[in-house]
């Protein structure tokens, strides 16, 4: 069983910054993310990161591309999300997650299993 435990969230004002924090405990995870959901709507994907030998592979939502940046730490098992030029929109809870990497048709993209209590993000204009 993997616990995540996220940190990091909070109120800042239209293009101001934010750092995310996510640290796993219970076993090693190949892949980890961050989703974000906002009110009335679905569940989505914000930036997700896989091991990748001896490096990592990412991958973004195109509303945060340019803007977001995820990273991991493999030694303490952690995942992080910086966020710049915040916008109102990307006003959400946002959760993290952990699980396998999985490849269709040559696309990888990460079979999440765990996931995080979520922190809140508010962008206000």
């Amino acid at each position: 069983q993997v616990q995540l435990v996220e940190s990091g969230g909070g109120s800042v004002q239209a293009g101001g910054s934010l750092r995310l924090s996510c640290t796993a405990s219970g076993y090693s995870v190949s892949c980890m993310g961050w989703f974000r959901q906002a009110p009335g709507r679905e569940r989505d994907r914000v930036a997700i990161v896989s091991r990748s030998g001896g490096g990592a592979i990412t991958d973004y939502a195109d509303a945060v591309k340019g803007r977001f940046t995820i990273s991991r730490d493999n030694a303490k098992n952690t995942v992080y999300l910086q966020m710049n030029s915040l916008k109102p929109e990307d006003t959400a809870m946002y959760y993290c997650a952990a699980g396998v990497r999985i490849s269709r048709s040559g696309i990888w993209s990460c079979e999440m299993e765990y996931w995080g209590q979520g922190t809140q993000v508010t962008v206000s204009s």
